[in-house]
């Protein structure tokens, strides 16, 4: 909660935010203002769409930059350049850092 009373996602600049589980992870932009979900994806689907990526060898943090690149790509399609960056609560390390820098390599300014 400390983290999310400094963060607020608008409609000009939306918010970024990601959740971890053990498993997957996933990512969302989100306008604050009228509360409601823009856009999502996870690595969960990111299996779906490119197969079984833990059979290739990919560990869990190349996923989060694949994951990071796919929300980039559907952000841009949806003219979604500027975000802020919402870690959740996680610290900005491992996964979550994977994920930004996927998302700024897609195209997002974060």
């Amino acid at each position: 909660m400390r983290v999310r009373r400094r963060i607020l996602g608008k409609s000009e600049m939306p918010r970024l935010s990601v959740f971890r589980s053990n498993k997957y992870i996933y990512g969302q932009i989100i306008d604050d203002e009228k509360g409601i979900t823009l856009l999502e994806f996870s690595s969960q689907k990111l299996k779906s769409v490119k197969g079984k990526s833990a059979q290739a060898g990919i560990t869990k943090v190349k996923e989060a930059f694949e994951v990071g690149k796919e929300i980039a790509k559907k952000a841009l399609e949806k003219k979604i350049q500027f975000v802020v960056f919402d870690r959740n609560g996680y610290r900005y390390h491992g996964r979550v850092k994977s994920l930004a820098d996927g998302a700024r390599e897609g195209g997002l300014k974060l």
